[in-house]
């Protein structure tokens, strides 16, 4: 503690003569920077010299330590004060397990007193808190998300500091979980859904009260949506995820195979390729050939975070849109622009060298941005050395910490924004005191956070005296993005009715009548309702946004109209894999039905009949899985639609079909098909197997392979190469005890990859269903754990948990979701560290498998 007191008082002693604003005039972009041997902390004005943008732009310093330390997340009110959280408990020292949980954390309010746009005055709303992830400013409080705490913290007498906090959610996230991995989020959308990442949940106020309602979970660190309301997400090395349909439609169907429109990937990962100014050899895995260049520089991302577009209005039209994502492993801030094809979405990288935002110093860690009310970009730098959770640490980056000297100092941070030589920041907000007409009128401000804010207001408020002109504006405003915000408005106030939402049907924006579909549904259900008929013939749209919409709000309608609408968006929409799998989340219960008239249908709909077998397989009713094989093993039936059913079959057994990932669907794509343990052999599908029927036979035969069934000859060797007996002997109470406990390590430490279910993630954490890995060789299993792997099915190591905890955790992966495979005990643990304790680098597959 008295050498970063020291460090600060030197910092600051050296940051009173500051200059406010980056140089605006080197190369750019720029080569590789040399840098000193020395990691060596930088005072504000002296790291303001480190960064290099594209010509025109620079950085204007907003505040920095002592006012704020340790900043991971911001906010801004109406009246533009900004809202941190200072995460202080995170890596006080270098020690692997030493993230506290000692409530040493807190909320603080920045205030610009004089609008010159740095702050003056810093207040403590909220301290005593154990590593909060985020906050929300409400018009009746601020939503904190201190896991597996969601507090609403009110200030009651107007002097910034929270007097009275009431618990919304004691489930959001887990107290032990990794802060790498825990709930976070808290975005209001234009739908005026509170939405979350790293949470199977989302939030909206109803009749005053904040409610809960269940989705698929998603994301890693923040979220962010655009001018029509789709919300992004990220991964650590995946940089943009997109919703093109909101994920609650896909929570309503848990046999469904795949889960596209949500989650949707916008690049491809050889073009995830990042540009640092330095050499940035102090990454988890900088030992790894392949993850740095020859020049010592990150080829891609490994920590990307906050995705966060631009809807500001005082930085040049080029960005208007574009995604910004953080990387402070590299020391960085990457620019993607967004580009819209016939309603499907890509990401592009703006530059092909270089970064919108980049430094040669090590410390700085961009973690947080912020669409201003200014019009321009704020950037949250955390300022420290150590970026990387020491539970995930490797050996090779914890002697880099120690040689560098990264764990000290501690308690710095700084905000920065965005500005160019082309336009000046907008004037500071005093949305407090807005009338409500005001506010509507605020909701054709060019800047989205103008309209969001507005919106929000409006609504938190309950201002129906505005219903009338807002009513108008949902059908007259010149822009559509007006014509969006009012119709939300107007529904958050609990105003809509079936007048403005027939209008809004037939409007020129494809978002709008999107949305208009949405808002329709609470009326879909009742029978012989008009809006069902103007709704349906939303059938003829050529939109693909209003065709997707429309895909998942069928399912609001009554039998049998649900069943015959939805086989008519399959049969008319069926090459688009979204549409189907929203479709099918719609039709729960009937899937048998639906497939059965898809099978007699000329058109070739193999996505949908696939999808629907996958589902039935899912759903694991014997009935149903007999009559797949039967219909695929029927003579005369075409050999598309054969293949089909067996490829959805195979698609929903535990790992999935060979070398295939769903696209879409990265998080929560609904639970893991039972261990596939029939009751019966199946006949058709072993006499289709042996037909001689060229590739259909080859693919019955590979689904039969994976399949077990009474009087089998042989244990069915699995998908990913181990086995399993049909049979599961019984855990003694020892071994009940540890395999408890391991659930409670598994869901700390390792669902945020691997999934609730086991299934993993796609292109970041491989299943564990079935992996040989996992439920093969106890020894490669503790290895793994201990050490980390590499190659295709990458681990990090986590030799800092116990032998208990590992045996605890093995136990548990080892006999859930169907599996039989042996238990753990601690004693093989110790003695496997034992072995590999002189151990410092991944297991590769190959040495893993010279291991007997």
């Amino acid at each position: 503690m008295i050498r970063s007191s020291l460090w600060l008082v030197l910092l600051l002693a050296a940051g009173l003569t500051a200059c406010h604003r980056t140089r605006a005039d080197r190369k750019w972009p720029p080569d590789v920077q040399e840098v000193a041997e020395a990691s060596i902390p930088l005072a504000p004005n002296e790291a303001m010299k480190t960064f290099y943008m594209p010509p025109g732009y620079s950085l204007e310093l907003v505040a920095s330590e002592p006012m704020i330390v340790d900043p991971i997340w911001i906010d801004m009110d109406p009246d533009g004060r900004l809202w941190v959280i200072e995460m202080r408990g995170f890596m006080p020292t270098a020690d692997e397990r030493n993230t506290t949980r000692a409530p040493v954390c807190r909320v603080v309010v920045l205030e610009d007193d004089d609008d010159d746009g740095a702050m003056d005055r810093s207040t403590v709303f909220l301290d005593d808190l154990v590593l909060p992830r985020s906050l929300k400013v409400l018009d009746q409080g601020v939503l904190i998300a201190e896991p597996p705490n969601l507090w609403l913290a009110r200030d009651t007498d107007g002097d910034l500091r929270a007097d009275s906090k009431e618990l919304v959610r004691d489930d959001f996230g887990r107290y032990e979980g990794n802060p790498e991995h825990n709930a976070n989020g808290l975005l209001w959308g234009l739908d005026n859904w509170i939405y979350t990442s790293e949470h199977d949940g989302h939030f909206r106020f109803e009749r005053g009260k904040l409610e809960h309602h269940p989705t698929v979970r998603r994301g890693q660190w923040s979220l962010t949506m655009d001018d029509v309301g789709r919300v992004y997400r990220n991964w650590n090395e995946q940089p943009a995820f997109v919703d093109l349909l909101p994920g609650r439609y896909y929570a309503r169907n848990p046999n469904l195979v795949r889960t596209r429109g949500s989650y949707e990937l916008l690049m491809d990962p050889e073009e995830m390729t990042i540009w640092p100014v330095r050499p940035t050899r102090g990454v988890n895995r900088g030992y790894r050939e392949g993850t740095l260049r020859p020049d010592g520089t990150l080829r891609t991302y490994v920590s990307a975070g906050t995705p966060t577009v631009y809807r500001g209005d005082r930085l040049p039209t080029e960005l208007q849109g574009n995604l910004f994502v953080t990387e402070p492993a590299g020391n960085l801030v990457h620019r993607l622009v967004l580009v819209e094809e016939e309603g499907n979405l890509r990401a592009k990288n703006a530059y092909e060298r270089g970064e919108f935002l980049a430094s040669t110093d090590e410390r700085f860690r961009p973690v947080n941005l912020l669409a201003a009310a200014d019009g321009t970009l704020y950037v949250v730098d955390m300022y420290r050395g150590i970026i990387q959770e020491g539970q995930y640490q490797t050996e090779y980056l914890r002697n880099y910490i120690k040689t560098r000297k990264l764990d000290v100092p501690l308690g710095l941070g700084r905000i920065y924004r965005v500005v160019h030589e082309s336009t000046r920041r907008d004037r500071k907000p005093a949305l407090s005191k807005a009338t409500p007409s005001e506010l509507v009128a605020l909701l054709s401000h060019p800047n989205g956070w103008w309209r969001d804010t507005a919106q929000r207001l409006l609504v938190e408020r309950g201002e129906t005296s505005v219903v009338p002109p807002l009513k108008r504006h949902a059908s007259s405003a010149t822009d559509h993005r007006t014509r969006l915000h009012a119709l939300w408005t107007v529904d958050g106030l609990g105003a809509m009715d079936e007048t403005t939402v027939a209008r809004a049907l037939t409007d020129r924006s494809p978002y709008v009548r999107a949305s208009a579909i949405r808002l329709a549904e609470r009326w879909l259900g009742e029978p012989d309702h008009p809006l069902q008929a103007a709704v349906l013939e939303r059938l003829d749209d050529t939109d693909n946004a209003v065709r997707r919409q429309l895909a998942a709000s069928l399912g609001a309608l009554p039998e049998p109209m649900r069943e015959k609408s939805l086989i008519t968006v399959l049969e008319r929409f069926g090459d688009d894999p979204v549409a189907v799998d929203a479709a099918i989340s719609g039709l729960q219960g009937r899937e048998a039905a639906v497939l059965e008239t898809l099978l007699e249908s000329t058109d070739e709909l193999d996505d949908a009949v696939a999808m629907l077998a996958g589902a039935l397989m899912r759903e694991g009713e014997p009935a149903a899985i007999e009559r797949i094989f039967q219909w695929a093993g029927q003579t005369g039936r075409a050999s598309w639609q054969s293949e089909a059913l067996l490829r959805g079959v195979e698609a929903a057994l535990p790992g999935g079909a060979p070398g295939s990932a769903p696209s879409g669907g990265g998080r929560g794509r609904g639970r893991t098909a039972p261990a596939m343990a029939l009751a019966h052999k199946p006949d058709a599908l072993v006499r289709l197997a042996a037909a001689g029927r060229g590739g259909l036979s080859e693919l019955a035969a590979r689904v039969a392979a994976r399949l077990d069934w009474p009087g089998k000859p042989n244990p069915t060797a699995n998908a990913s190469g181990g086995s399993r007996s049909p049979k599961k002997a019984p855990l003694t109470a020892e071994e009940e005890e540890r395999f408890a406990a391991g659930r409670e390590v598994y869901e700390n430490l390792c669902v945020a990859c691997h999934q609730t279910d086991g299934r993993g993630l796609p292109n970041v954490a491989p299943t564990l269903v079935g992996s040989r890995w996992a439920v093969g060789e106890p020894g490669h299993a503790i290895r793994i754990v201990l050490n980390g792997k590499e190659g295709q099915e990458m681990m990090p190591p986590l030799e800092s948990l116990s032998n208990e905890q590992i045996a605890a955790a093995l136990t548990y992966v080892r006999r859930a979701w169907g599996q039989t495979a042996s238990p753990v005990d601690p004693a093989l643990v110790k003695q496997v560290r034992a072995l590999s304790a002189d151990r410092t680098r991944p297991w590769t597959e190959e040495e893993l498998l010279r291991i007997r």
